[in-house]
């Protein structure tokens, strides 16, 4: 990594005066090489996503069978994700990771030899769909397991002081991914093929192993210790009887299951008239949206008024999504994409802030399943429920009457959890972290003070 980072010992950050440094966690050299790999991950993710979007639609013109994809990916988070949160709080969490991306670029590869297939007319399209959702389904399976260990292990390489910065920087890099990705994906298919785009995804599986397995050891004492006392339904319990990590999740899981149109994208984009181009560009403008949202979070101290803040970007988010659904014009679907990415932005910060850092290191893997299951099982279902809408009532009805359904979601929120609105600073929820780490609860859940 470049050498503007310094690394920096404890005694030295200790001693460092008060004041917020917006670049803290990339001093730390394990962070730097977390951040790298993150970036491979991603891109990769988004570029493989964007592909099996195009040649589903390309190959069905269905926006139902685009659902059918969710769906498909929504299953193996319902049933796999508690065990996979046990297994992170029981073996190394960097090896799960490292195996994890290995069997993803297989996958990718296997992707990359059914659409060659397909194209030189090998396989039929309709058994290339039936081995395509084959593979969707396996590609979940694995990233089932990843999620937590992933997640469960970043908090194990940045003390909790940072964590805040940490977490800002890390949806930076996501969102950087989400926005060069799906772009990256649709100059490919243009230029090249859907093949190519495979390919690349598997070679960047690979780099993002090798940046795991190049970090130093840090955590496995703390992990096996955990091994005896692992219970499945632990981090639900945690999660149920700690408020503000049930609130901001379950906000999210209804948010974003009513109001995302990401696996409408193909359809919109025939509808706008952009092909494969404008399509990964669309793909794009919500991540566009969300790094501009985090670097202004970056550079700034931590939220100061991080509860009513995360429900008016909420609100924001639904808002946004209508008008996305009602334009006819491409640069104002940009503009309104763009709007989601930058108000979600906000919302995956706090989540991921009080997650992680509520929570005992000995639970994370399972409270991170728990997140997984509300977060990723929403984004799915959200493409599942966005499929079949817009089969029944057309695709604008289906994500206008979505963001209308965020928008009430809020409402009900803030009603049913008032702690959300007298949630105030995120730099509490690190200080009460530091405290909780000095002398460790019985892990049975708690809320962060509010003022």
């Amino acid at each position: 990594m470049p050498d503007g980072f310094p690394e920096a010992t404890d005694a030295q950050r200790q001693e460092q005066t008060p004041g917020h440094d917006p670049y803290a966690a990339f001093r730390l050299r394990d962070f730097r090489l977390y951040s790298l790999g993150w970036l491979f991950a991603t891109v990769a993710y988004q570029m493989q996503s964007a592909a099996i979007g195009w040649e589903v639609y390309r190959w069905t013109g269905s926006a139902l069978q685009l659902g059918f994809t969710g769906g498909i990916q929504a299953l193996p988070l319902i049933l796999l994700a508690l065990p996979a949160g046990q297994l992170a709080d029981v073996v190394d969490r960097r090896r799960i990771a490292s195996v994890c991306a290995l069997l993803t670029a297989g996958i990718a590869a296997l992707m990359m030899w059914l659409t060659w297939s397909v194209d030189g007319g090998m396989l039929s399209r309709d058994r290339g769909l039936t081995l395509l959702y084959g593979l969707v389904l396996a590609g979940a399976v694995v990233s089932t397991f990843t999620r937590p260990a992933r997640a469960a292990l970043l908090p194990q390489i940045v003390p909790p002081r940072v964590f805040s910065n940490a977490v800002t920087w890390n949806t930076s890099i996501f969102e950087v991914s989400s926005m060069a990705g799906p772009a990256l994906a649709g100059w490919v298919i243009a230029m090249r093929s859907a093949t190519t785009v495979f390919a690349m995804s598997a070679a960047l599986n690979v780099a993002f192993m090798a940046c795991l397995l190049l970090m130093r050891r840090r955590a496995g004492t703390a992990v096996r210790q955990a091994a005896g006392r692992a219970e499945l339904l632990a981090g639900i319990r945690y999660v149920w009887n700690t408020k503000l990590i049930l609130a901001t999740i379950t906000l999210d899981l209804f948010a974003v299951l009513l109001g995302g149109a990401t696996y409408l994208l193909p359809v919109f984009a025939h509808r706008l008239g952009v092909g494969a181009v404008g399509f990964g560009w669309l793909r794009a403008a919500p991540a566009m949206g969300a790094l501009a949202m985090a670097m202004i979070l970056a550079h700034r101290p931590p939220l100061k008024r991080a509860g009513p803040t995360l429900l008016a970007a909420v609100a924001g988010f639904g808002a946004a999504t209508i008008v996305f659904g009602l334009s006819r014009w491409f640069w104002l679907s940009m503009a309104a994409l763009f709007l989601t990415g930058a108000l979600d932005n906000i919302s995956v910060v706090v989540r991921h802030t009080l997650v992680q850092l509520l929570t005992p290191d000995r639970m994370r893997g399972r409270v991170s399943a728990v997140n997984a299951v509300f977060i990723g099982a929403s984004n799915e279902l959200g493409g599942l429920e966005s499929g079949l809408t817009a089969a029944w009532w057309g695709e604008v009805a289906s994500v206008v009457v979505g963001g209308c359904g965020t928008i009430a979601v809020v409402i009900a929120a803030a009603i049913i959890w008032p702690e959300l609105l007298r949630l105030r600073s995120l730099g509490d929820v690190a200080r009460q972290a530091e405290q909780n780490a000095e002398s460790p609860t019985d892990g049975t859940g708690g809320d962060m003070p509010v003022r």
